[in-house]
């Protein structure tokens, strides 16, 4: 997984169906798409609330698995970035904190629309389902702190790329001045013997 793919999807709520949009087909639908055709689960059961409950919770749940993702991501750049820092692992963070940004875009609305539903301000969504839309509202929670603690990983390790590169630069130094030092005394005496003497210095 090298980029984050967004799609629009809109859920309709009425007293008696939900009618949901997307733009691409094969989505994170499909389980629950089985689970109503098979008749599993309490989704047939049922109100279109509950229907509506679990259209977003499959949202909510396949950003645990973008997340995951991104975590391996993360974690082979902080590798990459203690042993051999290039530009292009800096380039990879500069991707990865857009990355994070647009997905705290894209959740964010999500979280206010969850709360009024989680708090009963929408007439078709009873009291019991009312439950389940507070536990995925607590799930949106754990989404933003999750994007909030990439951010704040992704900001120390660009720290850690330029102190790194310092280290690099300054084993580098250590080299050259231990060869300057070296040469400069051979440079000093080809330097004298290099000048056309009639007699050779040390002999007179």
């Amino acid at each position: 997984m090298n980029e984050i793919n967004a799609e629009q999807v809109s859920v309709i709520i009425g007293p008696n169906f939900v009618i949901s949009f997307q733009e691409h087909k094969g989505d994170v639908f499909n389980p629950l798409r089985e689970r109503i055709r098979n008749g599993k689960g309490r989704v047939r059961k049922k109100g279109p609330d509950y229907l509506a409950y679990c259209l977003i919770d499959s949202i909510i749940d396949h950003y645990f698995i973008i997340f995951e993702k991104l975590g391996e991501r993360i974690e082979s750049l902080h590798e990459t970035l203690i042993t051999a820092p290039t530009p292009e692992a800096l380039h990879e963070i500069q991707k990865l904190k857009q990355e994070m940004i647009f997905l705290r875009k894209s959740i964010w609305p999500l979280r206010e629309v969850i709360r009024a539903l989680e708090r009963g301000e929408l007439s078709l969504i009873s009291e019991s389902t009312g439950i389940y839309f507070r536990d995925v509202y607590d799930h949106t929670i754990q989404v933003i702190d999750t994007i909030e603690t990439f951010r704040d990983l992704l900001s120390g390790m660009v720290d850690i790329y330029l102190s790194s590169v310092s280290n690099k630069m300054n084993e580098v130094m250590k080299v050259l001045t231990i060869i300057a030092t070296i040469f400069i005394p051979l440079t000093f005496i080809a330097g004298i013997y290099g000048m056309n003497f009639k007699y050779m210095p040390e002999l007179e």
